[in-house]
């Protein structure tokens, strides 16, 4: 059967003739014994800061830009109101979870709040690599070190059993993020339904 690239005259397969001109090797493979950082996963709503070498700022959502006239549960007007201290996380896309009041599990707080991902990018074994301005926070580091699906099962559980890092007293935090360093990706795990898709 031809496919739609094919030319029905001719009978010659275009796909075919681009995928056996170019040469494509097999990609490398990352170590999966290398380090990772697990995080506590935040039930909230997806926010993104997006700040140019011009230093105009843009804010969205998990999905789109985000204006006045179409929020995301306040999202946008809380960074328009904190603008300046937000430029000063500098250029780049500056992704996290924006939670609490009104939001998904609400982790029994009464302000919202924009909480980073990536600590790598703004922390040095502990310590801030950049400047990060007092009304955004990071999402609680529960382990740092080589991966080890042990320590996985033993930070989820414990989070299960102690509550939220994030909100300590809240006692159905959602589970945990694990980034692979060398792999440059993220996996999650949650306390429930685990097993299942999130459209499920």
């Amino acid at each position: 059967m031809n496919c739609s690239n094919c030319d029905g005259e001719t009978g010659t397969c275009v796909c075919q003739e681009n995928l056996l001109a170019q040469f494509q090797g097999f990609p490398k493979m990352g170590r999966l014994s290398r380090d990772c950082t697990i995080t506590e996963k935040i039930d909230g709503t997806n926010g993104q800061i997006c700040i140019d070498d011009r230093g105009t700022m843009r804010v969205g959502s998990r999905t789109r830009w985000l204006s006045a006239e179409s929020d995301n549960f306040g999202f946008f007007a809380w960074a328009r109101d904190h603008e300046e201290e937000l430029r000063t996380l500098g250029v780049g896309r500056h992704f996290g979870e924006w939670w609490g009041r009104g939001i998904q599990r609400n982790y029994g707080l009464t302000e919202r709040r924009f909480s980073l991902f990536n600590v790598s990018r703004y922390l040095v074994e502990g310590e801030p690599r950049v400047f990060i301005p007092p009304c955004v926070g990071l999402v609680p580091v529960l382990y740092r070190g080589e991966f080890d699906t042990t320590l996985i099962r033993c930070c989820l559980n414990r989070l299960g059993l102690s509550g939220s890092a994030a909100a300590p007293g809240f006692m159905d935090p959602e589970g945990i993020v694990i980034y692979h360093e060398a792999a440059g990706v993220g996996f999650k795990k949650t306390l429930k339904n685990d097993e299942k898709p999130k459209s499920a």
